[in-house]
């Protein structure tokens, strides 16, 4: 059965359900598309989305930064992590129309940010990175740590990074970075 001949209200389901939701890249204007405007990394950027769109897809699909990476689409492993008012933030599950005049940070951009150059600084020197694909999560996240807790105990480093999901297990190495750093201060 081609692609074609699956229909659901006369428009082709498969990708529509690909495109709702975590399963896939979204389908951003719909029936529902209005303009947003939102700040991202300092600038403000109006986009033509559903409500309901993702910030992953509107940041990686609309606005082409495509350093925040689609994992699992249920905020379950970190890899869409962003900073949202400097609150480490699943965008897998936030909607655009969630965000109002909030103020989103991506991994483009925290490398200006002092917390975010001292983690990116110390993942390089402890060789943090295996494959790569969930470190701009997992860098967002300690960096958000490390703004709101400067000197993080092996506990409250737990607790940040609880969310973010490493499939090469460079865990260690990830404690060692956020330790590193912390204490370059």
């Amino acid at each position: 059965m081609g692609e074609a001949t699956l229909a659901l209200n006369g428009k082709a389901a498969l990708p529509a359900l690909l495109n709702k939701g975590g399963g896939g890249r979204c389908s951003c204007l719909g029936d529902d598309a209005m303009a947003f405007t939102i700040d991202v990394n300092g600038s403000t950027h109006s986009v033509d989305v559903d409500g309901d769109t993702p910030l992953l897809w509107v940041l990686r699909d609309v606005l082409g930064m495509t350093g925040t990476k689609f994992g699992c689409g249920m905020a379950l492993c970190g890899a869409c992590t962003v900073h949202i008012d400097g609150a480490a933030t699943r965008s897998c599950i936030t909607s655009v129309d969630s965000i109002g005049k909030s103020r989103i940070t991506t991994i483009e951009a925290v490398g200006a940010t002092d917390a975010g150059a001292k983690i990116q600084k110390a993942w390089l020197d402890r060789e943090v990175v295996q494959c790569g694909y969930c470190q701009s999560g997992q860098i967002m996240s300690a960096s958000a740590l490390l703004a709101s807790n400067p000197r993080p105990t092996d506990s409250d480093i737990d607790d940040a990074m609880s969310g973010n999901i490493c499939r090469c297990g460079t865990y260690v190495r990830i404690r060692d970075a956020i330790k590193h750093a912390a204490q370059s201060t």
